[in-house]
């Protein structure tokens, strides 16, 4: 739950450039919201620079050849593009004039370019000089115009963006082949994520770090800071789910590069987030100078609540919940990667819920920061993982996976932006990097060893699972887990029986060994089911034609068949009192997948109640 004012403060109306409306207009970080902002999704020049070499042909002096409608992928229907072939490079062209009015908030005031997701090697160019470059597909960065142009003033952005059919690069589910084939899909080059700009003073707060205390009830709000002035103080104010002043709290900002506050909640005003109860405090940050004035805002949220492991348990606010997941890919037909608007993204989630799910699994992509912030709003659990497809380059058996640093890089960089967000119950850094394991080192083994570390350092309230089925290398991961793609319900429940006795269902290769044994950690299937299900082809085609109709193992013939089969799947799981949840594959069907519950378009395919009776069956990890 979510009061109507701590909304309203994290919503702010942002400025557009002219007169015409603007795609995604919503404001892109609700969980550090600061009231003046400009949208500049829209209308930019846009040229394709298939060889790379446009900056050699002056391409970044000159206008565009053509436009495209920022923040869509020209992949997209939607970008006005709808070019699906390779592209080495990309370039953006705007023009931007920046409120005169922004001048008033600091006499050093710095105008900040954010660019929320650029795939993949980003350059951003401000009047011809450089301000920015990110690698990295999924994760925001910024470009500081401080010293190119001030308030009142125009400027001429320029945006490169270089994006490799070749070699190892986090991709997630983009095709590396012309079409898309298999379980791969169309690709996305250059901006797919809101582009906007925001003043801040000099000296400033950055993204808050939120880390709920259930058991002392409170929260530690950690606030790093531009720079230290003597006598400055930032303060904090929480407010209750229903609006009201919890409590405040005041320190220092001349000793700590990140100054932390607590913030205590009386026993009376305790309110857990839970997915049946998903209340939110206010969260409202100011930085002070020696003089008491406000040099900085900042408006946010906090859940309370708490994720522990306890034998095989992993459990929320000290009970068991079962985590009924569904793998959630995050496509759109006329969008791809992109939600076609705010809406889509809240959608998505009311229909897993609908259909009996309690949360999802993000998978192979970096989802967009508000997504987080509807499941935050509406009580939805999910994993927070990163889109390492990309890393198998070939090689040895043993030695086949080389995912490199930048994979670490936004890894941490995902980490920092997501951490305060309560729907997040666990890190997973890869996915499926199975690989044969023997005693040399491999990149494969360095790189997950970073990224496990990193999630550790990062937030220490959470569970991490190293990779997602398959391989198991690191022997610090909290959580077990397999997938498992057998659809007759009666092997698949011999194949998961060994749990009991701590013989866990595992992945392997033939003849190969994956993972480091089974220590007894809480362990659920994170991938099942699959079921094809196309009620339009059924009549015509059978077998399992990946490349234009397709779903795990053998169809079912009808509507009935998928139900039972179903219903046979999830009560194997929800009968084991040991597994604490499962991720069924999946929400939505995606290009030539027809596995999902819903069709791509989002549209019904078959009786989501049904699936939803199957789900809501009393799970044995929650009795008694």
């Amino acid at each position: 739950m979510m009061n109507d004012a701590l909304a309203h403060d994290l919503e702010p109306v942002g400025i557009t450039p002219g007169d015409e409306p603007v795609p995604r207009p919503e404001y892109p970080r609700p969980g550090a919201a600061r009231q003046n902002w400009m949208n500049l999704n829209g209308a930019w020049q846009f040229e394709i620079d298939r060889g790379d070499s446009g900056r050699e042909r002056g391409v970044p002096g000159r206008d565009l050849a053509g436009s495209i409608i920022v923040p869509f992928a020209p992949e997209s229907r939607l970008s006005g593009v709808e070019d699906t072939d390779f592209m080495a490079a990309v370039w953006y062209r705007r023009t931007v004039t920046i409120p005169e009015s922004w001048g008033s908030a600091d006499d050093d005031v710095h105008v900040l370019v954010h660019f929320e997701a650029v795939d993949h090697d980003a350059t951003v160019w401000a009047d011809g000089v450089e301000v920015a470059r990110h690698r990295g597909g999924f994760t925001p960065f910024t470009a500081d115009l401080h010293g190119v142009c001030e308030p009142g003033g125009t400027v001429t952005l320029v945006v490169r963006a270089r994006d490799s059919r070749k070699g190892a690069q986090a991709r997630g589910k983009q095709s590396t082949e012309y079409a898309n084939d298999g379980c791969f899909y169309t690709r996305t080059t250059g901006i797919w994520q809101t582009v906007w700009a925001e003043p801040v003073p000099s000296t400033r707060m950055g993204r808050p770090h939120v880390v709920p205390d259930l058991a002392a009830a409170g929260f530690r709000v950690s606030v790093p800071l531009t720079a230290n002035r003597a006598g400055w103080t930032v303060r904090a104010e929480l407010t209750s789910p229903r609006g009201d002043r919890v409590t405040r709290a005041v320190t220092r900002a001349d000793l700590d590069r990140e100054p932390t506050l607590w913030l205590p909640v009386p026993p009376d005003q305790v309110r857990p987030w839970a997915p049946d109860h998903p209340d939110l405090y206010g969260l409202h940050l100011e930085l002070r100078d020696e003089g008491g004035h406000v040099v900085d805002r900042l408006a946010s949220y906090a859940g309370l609540r708490s994720v522990s492991v306890r034998d095989r348990q992993l459990l929320l606010n000290g009970e068991p919940v079962f985590q009924r997941l569904v793998l959630d890919q995050g496509y759109w037909p006329q969008s791809l990667m992109t939600a076609p608007d705010d809406q889509a993204l809240c959608a998505d989630i009311e229909l897993g819920m609908r259909a009996g799910f309690n949360g999802a699994r993000l998978h192979q992509k970096v989802f967009e920061e508000r997504y987080l912030y509807h499941a935050d709003r509406l009580g939805y659990l999910v994993w927070g993982e990163f889109p390492d497809w990309g890393a198998n380059t070939g090689g040895p058996r043993g030695d086949h996976q080389h995912p490199t640093s930048t994979f670490a890089a936004q890894w941490a960089e995902e980490l920092e932006r997501d951490r305060s967000h309560p729907s997040i119950v666990g890190w997973c850094p890869l996915n499926e990097t199975f690989q044969e394991l023997t005693d040399r080192f491999t990149d494969l083994d360095d790189v997950m060893a970073a990224m496990v570390s990193a999630a550790r350092l990062a937030d220490g309230t959470r569970p991490v699972l190293d990779s997602s089925g398959y391989s198991h290398r690191d022997p610090r991961t909290d959580v077990w887990d397999a997938h498992l793609y057998e659809q007759d319900p009666a092997r698949f429940a011999e194949l998961v029986s060994g749990l009991a006795e701590g013989r866990p269902f595992a992945n392997h290769g033939d003849g190969t060994t994956w993972s480091l044994p089974y220590t007894g950690q809480p362990y659920f299937i994170s991938e099942f089911g699959g079921i094809w299900w196309d009620p339009e082809a059924a009549a015509q085609a059978r077998g399992d034609d990946q490349y234009e109709s397709w779903g795990y193992g053998p169809r079912v013939a009808s509507e009935a068949d998928f139900h039972d089969r179903f219903a046979g799947l999830t009560g194997v799981l929800l009968a084991d009192p040991q597994m604490f949840g499962y991720c069924y594959t999946q929400l939505t069907d995606v290009f030539q997948e027809r596995n999902g519950i819903y069709r791509f378009d989002r549209s019904e395919k078959l009786d989501v109640g049904a699936v939803r009776a199957a789900q809501l069956r009393p799970p044995a990890y929650e009795e008694e």
